[in-house]
């Protein structure tokens, strides 16, 4: 034991004559308190327990057990760094004694949520000591107490906690001897041992022997105060997901939810396909590309924005039901909705339209919420989401219609006419950025989807099918078999976020090159205009904001030249989709380990 006497400060003489103002009983006040003496067990410094007393001229009053020090933090560097001096001394000694610190395996026979299961019934102060209630089990321990020959610990595996229950008479003396001095919090250990549930009604392993299987070198988060630093766990996720058990959770659920997508489209006769992720062209001018450099190929090479285009050439090739998961990647803005690497599943279906993939749309999402939550409805962020079917379908036009009046399809081709009315729209003319959007738009069918975006959009919080957009925004969209000027086209909105995208896919070669090459023209216009505004980035260098190329994808072109059957297609975002199904809030909570920028 180390004794260390503390001068009070001015903060605690205060404190103390507080407590002499409040007669409190618990005072003894024959003098001024000098000092206090803080008494900390030299055994494990992640486990030991402290407590503390004041010394006045001789008297000691006994200021509390486990009682930490507001003025240091158990997470500074130097404490850190304490700790982990003293663990590798540990290391050292462990080896020094013949055992190893990082084991190669250990052979276990139940999980802590196996063990809880069988156990159940175990009543209070009962132990099994049959031969076959002798267990091995390991895990992380995550809370350690001492009580002189008792020492409890929690162990935590993928499946749930178990208490430790160690007596000193059940361990060779060595053995406890180890387990004070050299086990910290964090460490995983296996152990072996019977059943018993204790006389408070904690579930038990009575360890006959264990083993540390990897010894942890720097401490775990304050267990009171957890990992709190937001931008500190998802640049730490593994401590995060140590801390915080109901992160993995979020991550359980995830996979769970794509193995529910797999199951619910392959059960439709889809076939699961991979397309590659380096591109020879940056495919689609709506979306800024990652460029990176092939040595051997000596040629710039483009990260995929989405994998319609492969998937199609499955199609022309002879599949008739073909879907992919896959990450994409957009070198675009960064928010809660929104990262530069995220997950899709894509999928297009041969002879079929628009109004199948809605149907498709609808059973995947009702299929994965009843796998994680057991139910249609939900909580996501306060507000109560029904996804009971049918879900809502309605075009864009009636939707902007009812939200602000303006009937689009009375401007035809006349663009100016429909930037004056929707400019002296009150939800509009008020945000200089909106109003900015608004004028720079090149099409009555860019307005249109403008001022979706910015009134109707936000508002759409249960499920929403947004029908028939316009054909400007549609490249690869079939054309309304009913409206010119549109496209079967919907996209999903639940909770003012965008969840799918699909289309009755363009099959007609001609009218594709037609509206990739027009888009090429857009982009290189852009980009004319970029040059001449050059801005600069956060790290003070400077770039064109449209810099890159935007070249015609012409295998793609000539595959559909060999003819594509009438087809649908849809595109649904996976992150957002776990996002609303876990009640996550930012997409950097459901996916493990999300791009932040390098600390300096």
């Amino acid at each position: 034991m180390v004794v260390v006497l503390q001068p009070l400060n001015l903060k605690q003489l205060l404190y103390f004559a507080s407590l002499k103002a409040n007669n409190n009983p618990f005072l003894i006040w024959n003098t001024r308190p000098l000092f206090i003496v803080r008494c900390f067990s030299t055994s494990s410094s992640s486990s030991s327990s402290s407590s503390s007393a004041i010394v006045d001229g001789g008297t000691l009053i006994q200021a509390g057990r486990n009682r930490r020090s507001s003025s240091s933090s158990t997470n500074s560097t130097s404490d850190r760094e304490t700790v982990r001096a003293s663990r590798i001394k540990k290391v050292q000694e462990l080896r020094s004694n013949g055992l190893d610190p990082y084991a190669y395996k250990w052979d276990r026979t139940h999980t802590a949520n196996q063990l809880q299961e069988i156990y159940r019934n175990l009543g209070n102060g009962e132990e099994s000591k049959s031969e076959s209630d002798f267990v091995s089990i390991a895990g992380r321990i995550v809370a350690h107490r001492d009580f002189g020959k008792l020492t409890f610990m929690t162990l935590r595996d993928d499946s749930g906690t178990i208490q430790l229950y160690y007596e000193k008479e059940r361990l060779p003396s060595d053995q406890f001897e180890q387990l004070k001095t050299l086990v910290d919090i964090g460490d995983i250990l296996g152990a072996r041992g019977s059943i018993k549930r204790t006389e408070k009604g904690e579930l038990s392993v009575c360890v006959n022997s264990f083993s540390i299987l990897t010894k942890s070198l720097l401490p775990l988060p304050d267990k009171y105060r957890g990992l709190t630093d937001v931008d500190k766990r998802y640049r730490q996720r593994y401590v995060d997901m140590i801390a915080n058990p109901e992160v993995a959770e979020t991550f359980r659920k995830r996979a769970k939810i794509i193995s529910e997508i797999r199951k619910t489209v392959e059960s439709s006769g889809f076939v699961e396909v991979e397309t590659p992720v380096l591109q020879g062209a940056a495919g689609g001018a709506e979306a800024r590309p990652f460029i990176t450099y092939h040595n051997s190929l000596g040629q710039d090479l483009y990260l995929r924005i989405a994998t319609e285009l492969h998937l199609k050439r499955m199609l022309v090739g002879g599949f008739e039901k073909v879907y992919e998961i896959g990450r994409i990647f957009r070198n675009e803005g960064i928010s809660t909705r929104h990262n530069p690497e995220f997950t899709t599943i894509e999928m297009y279906e041969a002879y079929s339209d628009y109004e199948s993939m809605m149907n498709m749309t609808e059973e995947i999402i009702t299929q994965c919420a009843l796998a994680v939550n057991g139910k249609l409805t939900l909580d996501y962020q306060g507000v109560e989401i029904c996804l009971e079917r049918p879900w809502r379908r309605e075009t864009m036009h009636n939707l902007v219609k009812e939200a602000i009046g303006i009937e689009f399809n009375k401007f035809g081709d006349d663009l100016n006419a429909a930037k004056k009315v929707v400019l002296e729209t009150p939800d509009i003319v008020n945000d200089n950025q909106n109003k900015n959007l608004i004028e720079a738009c090149t099409s009555v069918g860019h307005v249109l989807n403008e001022v979706f975006e910015i009134v109707v959009e936000p508002k759409l919080m249960q499920p929403t099918f947004v029908l028939d957009y316009p054909i400007e925004i549609s490249p690869l969209a079939k054309p309304h078999r009913r409206h010119s000027g549109l496209t079967e086209r919907f996209e999903l909105f639940i909770c003012g976020r965008e969840m799918a995208n699909a289309f009755s896919e363009l099959t007609d070669p001609l009218d594709q090159r037609e509206r990739l090459e027009e888009q090429v023209r857009q982009h290189n216009n852009k980009k004319a205009a970029a040059v001449s505004e050059i801005s600069s980035t956060e790290d003070g260098t400077e770039r064109a904001d449209d810099s890159y190329d935007v070249t015609l994808d012409e295998d793609f072109l000539t595959a559909l030249e060999y003819g594509m059957p009438p087809a649908s297609g849809m595109g649904l975002g996976i992150d957002r989709l776990v996002m609303l199904l876990t009640n996550s809030a930012s997409i950097r909570d459901v996916i493990a380990f999300p791009v932040l920028k390098t600390l300096q």
